[in-house]
């Protein structure tokens, strides 16, 4: 687990030359089709050498949940422990990974009448008249929501008067699943707050060199993406759609996504704090790799250690 920049992905490829393991995906953004770049998906080469699962699941217009996360990834572990092989769940969703490890929330099922009758208040006064209401009926909800965040806002106040209590207290209730596995949880933490700032601005660029205004271009054409669909919400995606739409410049496009990753790593980390039986690794460290495998290799996996790892003899043994 860590906060987006933080190298996560190269951190399980690494782990993947000496363990028998095979990556499910906890990413909320890389379920989606034919977004690569933006996501900072795996590239073909790193697919087929290990196994990834939960990657490429649905088409930009459609909509996934926490729900549906734990189910799938459920799936793909008893799969995979069915191969012999261990799960080694990757990633910075964090409601996805509290969602799998504790259970889901008691909230209430939609309520299809309910949800059109908030979008009629919104296209008459604006989701940040409705934001002000979730103020005052939920103030925690409202603080970790942005004014502008229509899917998010109309939730919170659909669980307020569907049960008469703030989304957040419900949350906040103690949850009861049972997680068939034993865990070894590990978290990646910059040690330097601004290194991670310097992190996130250079693989911004990197994304803007590889096409990243293309990618958006094509999705939202073939799709008919407006900001109200769950990918354009995206960190990054949000910004260059806005690009695209003549509503900023590139220069504020480059500054505006690059706040708003720092902004999501900061809620991350935010999230992994409190977290309790975990092991944390400086993600800036040079030997960061050898420090990672050496802690594995002490906490009590039954499993031989391979000695070398080649990415030619991988691929072959995976395919």
């Amino acid at each position: 687990m860590g906060p987006t920049a933080t190298g996560k992905s190269g951190i399980a490829l690494d782990i993947a030359g000496y363990l028998p393991v095979e990556i499910v995906s906890v990413d909320s953004a890389q379920v989606y089709r034919h977004m690569d770049i933006g996501t900072a998906k795996p590239d073909a080469r790193s697919m087929a050498a290990v196994p990834h699962h939960l990657v490429d699941l649905i088409d930009p217009h459609e909509h996934y949940s926490a729900a549906r996360f734990t189910e799938h990834a459920r799936i793909a572990m008893r799969e995979i422990t069915g191969r012999g092989n261990i799960p080694l769940l990757v990633g910075g969703t964090m409601l996805y990974f509290r969602a799998l490890l504790e259970g889901l929330s008691p909230l209430p099922a939609a309520d299809g009448g309910l949800r059109t009758h908030i979008e009629e208040r919104a296209e008459a006064n604006g989701w940040p008249a409705l934001h002000a209401e979730l103020q005052r009926l939920d103030p925690a909800s409202a603080a970790r929501i942005r004014p502008t965040d229509s899917q998010r806002i109309q939730r919170a106040l659909e669980v307020c008067h569907l049960t008469g209590k703030p989304m957040s207290k419900i949350l906040d209730q103690p949850r009861h699943a049972r997680f068939p596995y034993h865990p070894i949880r590990m978290i990646l933490n910059p040690g330097d707050r601004h290194m991670l700032h310097r992190r996130i601005a250079q693989r911004f660029d990197r994304m803007l060199e590889r096409g990243l205004v293309d990618e958006v271009r094509t999705i939202r054409d073939k799709f008919r993406l407006n900001d109200a669909s769950p990918s354009m919400r995206c960190v990054g995606y949000r910004q260059v759609r806005m690009y695209l739409d003549d509503e900023v410049g590139l220069e504020a496009m480059r500054d505006m996504a690059i706040v708003a990753t720092r902004q999501l790593a900061k809620r991350q980390l935010t999230w992994l704090r409190p977290m309790k039986n975990v092991q944390t690794f400086d993600c800036l460290e040079e030997d960061l790799p050898s420090q990672v495998r050496e802690y594995l290799r002490n906490a009590g996996l039954a499993v031989r250690f391979r000695s070398t790892f080649n990415w030619e003899e991988k691929h072959e043994r995976w395919v």
